[in-house]
């Protein structure tokens, strides 16, 4: 049986400015090694506040969020930092790379802040593979401008596996991109979770039906709750 990277027992949300919507209502979830799933449903139902949740970027109004065996309230933020740093990778919509440095340079930048501060001549080497292997071998030295859309988007993917995480949590990875290029990151995404040398979990956010039953497995999320 596969380990727990993140679990979700009991989990509700809501907001001050509207306390009596939940946008998450006692919610159970498991993510474990291997696994992929994607997660759809009508804009505001929050598949965003989920994803930050899992991600440890965003606390529970109720209930209990454990990473890595460890639970998220039990812990001061430098450690739920730490975590973070060390199980969970992400995808956004925007890319979000730093318009000044190389596209080998804005893979590194997690790595600066990784608690186990990793060899930089490692990780350097490391992130040149990523970079290969997702088809950019000839654009370590490019910066974001000089790139394509899909071409930034697969920077962001190799920036968020740099650190070696167990789980990649991606919000709407394609929403930026055309078909064609939507496509190859899907495919890209895929390849990744099967493969054996990274053993990542996959949990995507999308609002393209198609796009994410090409994940296997897809949880609609509706009213708070999954609704399969």
């Amino acid at each position: 049986m596969p380990d727990p990277i993140v679990q979700l027992a009991s989990v509700s949300k809501w907001y001050e400015s509207d306390p009596d919507r939940r946008v998450l209502d006692s919610l159970d979830l498991i993510v474990s090694e291997g696994e992929r799933f994607a997660i759809v449903g009508p804009s505001g139902c929050g598949k965003s506040t989920l994803l930050n949740i899992l991600g440890t970027l965003d606390q529970p109004s109720e209930g209990t969020v454990t990473v890595g065996g460890q639970a998220i309230a039990d812990c001061d933020e430098k450690t739920v930092a730490a975590l973070r740093s060390r199980e969970i990778g992400f995808i956004f919509q925007l890319h979000h790379l730093l318009p000044q440095c190389t596209a080998l340079e804005n893979v590194l930048v997690p790595t600066l802040a990784h608690p186990d501060k990793p060899d930089p001549g490692e990780a350097a080497d490391r992130a040149r593979q990523l970079l290969e292997r997702v088809g950019l071998g000839s654009k370590f030295d490019s910066r974001p401008a000089q790139l394509s859309g899909g071409e930034r988007q697969r920077v962001a993917v190799v920036r968020a596996l740099i650190n070696r995480p167990r789980l990649l949590l991606a919000d709407e990875p394609t929403g930026a991109l055309d078909e064609t290029n939507a496509t190859k990151l899907v495919d890209l995404l895929i390849e990744l979770n099967d493969s054996d040398d990274e053993n990542l979990a996959l949990v995507m956010v999308t609002h393209d039906l198609d796009l994410a039953k090409r994940l296997g497995t897809v949880r609609t999320l509706r009213e708070g709750r999954f609704a399969d």
